[in-house]
């Protein structure tokens, strides 16, 4: 069993930046990857890291503006948002994959954060 909690969500004016964090603990090993939901809308996937960082991939909306990366010895994966636009606000998921490969699935991942919120303004 994983437990996650994510941190630094907040509110930030369009083309600002935030870092979000989720710390593990448990069986912290493995894919981890970054979700978001917005109201009325379906959870998408926006980031995924394999246990080493050596594999990642990035939603097309949020590619050369996001980066996932994660420190094993902290237990924590981060993502790093910037040029953040009116459209990223939702609230952000960190889920654990364990030993699989990458995914874009949310129905993969079998361990969910309680989510932390980001709001862009204009």
């Amino acid at each position: 069993q994983v437990q996650l909690v994510e941190s630094g969500g907040g509110l930030v004016q369009a083309g600002g930046s935030l870092r979000l964090s989720c710390a593990a603990s448990g069986r912290t090993f493995g894919t981890k990857g970054w979700f978001r939901q917005a109201p009325g809308k379906e959870r998408e996937f926006v980031a995924a890291i394999n246990w080493n960082g050596g594999t990642i991939d990035y939603a097309e909306s949020v590619k050369g503006r996001f980066t996932i990366s994660r420190d094993n010895a902290k237990n924590t994966v981060y993502l790093q948002m910037n040029s953040l636009k009116l459209e990223d606000t939702a609230v952000y998921y960190c889920a654990h994959g364990g030993t699989m490969a990458i995914s874009r699935s949310k129905h993969l991942y079998d361990s969910w954060g309680q989510g932390t919120q980001v709001t862009v303004s204009s």
